[in-house]
């Protein structure tokens, strides 16, 4: 006898359709799974065959054949464990359902029966939506993640007799309302303040820049100079995140397994900061079973990297292009998938090795060719892509002992930062640009207009100073946020000049 249910599996970040074919055959008893199955897709047989005994039903002595359709795509992980389980008993008919094609079931069992949370199951909320399924049964531990998904009914069930009972008509459930306004609201909220840090007005101002035109920043200072705390209160500045970025960003966290029943949206910007000692795969993304990496982690967010020379040169190297494209591609001989990353990097360093050549305090013990060498390990393209440097002093005495700026609150700036946002969405509109340091160069004529004051002052910089075509770039783009952020239409001398104070590691390199 045959019999067929709908589940899912995620591939990248997006649920894909799998039919659970299941046909019970005569001869010697023999359970074989079909259709790709990873390791853990193949020993499902086992957990299967346990969790119907130990929930009352009769495991059939027959030939088992599941096939996991379409048979092209690799089927990983364990949350066709209990379509599998559902299908058995349709088929041996011990569950007689008109229901099985409209609903998408996806859960791991227990030996006991009993079902268990799988990630992923936004991605698939999102898919049984599209594919126009009444419902979707998972177990109770994914209710409120799949629950975010307005219209698609979510039933959560405990086992798989619950499931089944369910299925047949003789149990009602009602299916899970996650009241997403409200969860988006609750959750919005940042547990610590820009205000917190005391002194450094100036590398706030560089951070209010940089959220207000999405600027990479790179920020260089001797050890305790606060540029960690800086980092962390970065995405407290940045635009509120909306409904759509949250929903992008939670996919990729559930994916990846990172939520749970009190985290099930991802409503604040995410802040990520891998150790240096990262490898290749963890950074952009892969392994085996692919998984995110940081740089998907972050999307919508925050990427920090701190002590950004002692990273491995082939890591720094993986940021390259999800940091021009915003999204990293993964090719293996298996699969090809693609995860979002369009993210802020923020990167913090010593200015030498001992850290103290900026210190006015310490005396710095490194030669010059050591220090050299130290600047040498962060390459030309990867600061090609960061618009932003600066320099993050020691803190005197005064400056640790006197009062935060409670009047410059987290609040008070992104307001600031969400005025300059939306100047730049009326200027390029819906295309492709949401923010001035997505700017080609063919496009910096046309939206960085200079006064002619402006003009002179980069022209003057240019030769004195010895900046690249490079820097000159980089500095058009900061300065037109810069007068985004004083709501002005042309550039204008002080926001030159302010800007040009944003490359010090050009005027270090220039002397």
């Amino acid at each position: 006898m045959l019999a067929q249910v709908l589940s899912s599996v995620v591939l990248g970040v997006d649920g894909h359709h799998v039919e659970v074919q299941v046909d019970l055959s005569g001869g010697m008893p023999f359970f074989s799974t079909v259709g790709l199955p990873d390791a853990i897709v193949k020993e499902s047989k086992d957990r299967v065959r346990a969790a119907i005994k130990n929930s009352g039903f009769s495991f059939p002595a027959k030939q088992i054949t599941v096939n996991l359709a379409p048979a092209d795509i690799r089927k990983e992980g364990s949350g066709l464990d209990l379509p599998m389980g559902v299908a058995i008993l349709a088929a041996s008919g011990q569950l007689d359902s008109p229901y099985l094609r409209d609903y998408i079931i996806v859960g791991e069992l227990s030996l006991d029966g009993s079902t268990r949370k799988v990630p992923g199951v936004l991605s698939m909320a999102f898919l049984g939506r599209q594919r126009g399924k009444k419902g979707m049964i998972v177990s109770n531990d994914n209710v409120e993640e799949a629950g975010v998904v307005e219209g698609i009914d979510v039933i959560g069930v405990s086992s798989l007799r619950e499931a089944a009972a369910f299925l047949a008509g003789t149990l009602e459930i009602e299916p899970h309302r996650t009241d997403v306004s409200e969860l988006f609201s609750r959750r919005s909220q940042y547990d610590s303040d820009i205000s917190e840090v005391k002194g450094q007005a100036h590398v706030k101002r560089a951070l209010t820049v940089a959220a207000a035109g999405g600027h990479n920043v790179l920020m260089i200072g001797p050890p305790g100079a606060g540029k960690t705390m800086l980092a962390k209160r970065l995405p407290t500045i940045l635009p509120d995140l909306t409904l759509t970025e949250a929903l992008e960003t939670t996919k990729v966290h559930s994916v990846s397994n990172m939520l749970d029943k009190t985290n099930s949206l991802v409503a604040t910007r995410p802040f990520r900061s891998p150790h240096h000692t990262i490898s290749h795969a963890a950074m952009a993304g892969g392994g085996v079973p692919p998984k995110p990496g940081e740089v998907s982690l972050a999307n919508n967010g925050v990427l920090f990297l701190d002590e950004l020379p002692e990273f491995h040169r082939d890591v720094l190297e993986t940021l390259r292009q999800p940091l021009e494209d915003g999204v990293v591609h993964i090719s293996r001989a298996s699969y090809a998938l693609s995860y979002p990353s369009r993210f802020m990097l923020v990167a913090a360093m010593n200015p030498c090795p001992c850290g103290y050549l900026t210190d006015a305090r310490k005396e710095c013990m490194c030669q010059p060719g050591q220090i050299r060498r130290y600047m040498s390990r962060i390459s030309g393209p990867l600061l090609d892509r960061i618009d932003i440097h600066v320099e993050v002093p020691a803190l005197k005495y005064d400056e640790l002992t006197g009062q935060s700026d409670r009047e410059r609150t987290s609040n008070t700036i992104r307001a600031q930062v969400q005025d300059a946002r939306q100047r730049q969405h009326e200027r390029f509109g819906d295309g492709d640009i949401h923010c001035n340091a997505q700017l080609m160069p063919a496009q910096l004529e046309e939206y960085c207009l200079l006064n002619e004051g402006a003009g002179q002052l980069l022209k003057m910089a240019i030769t004195q100073l010895g900046f690249s075509a490079r820097a000159y770039d980089r500095i058009l783009k900061v300065s037109r946020t810069i007068a985004d952020l004083a709501s002005e239409d042309a550039i204008r001398e002080e926001h030159v000049s302010e800007a040009i104070q944003y490359r010090t590691l050009d005027r270090w390199y220039a002397h």
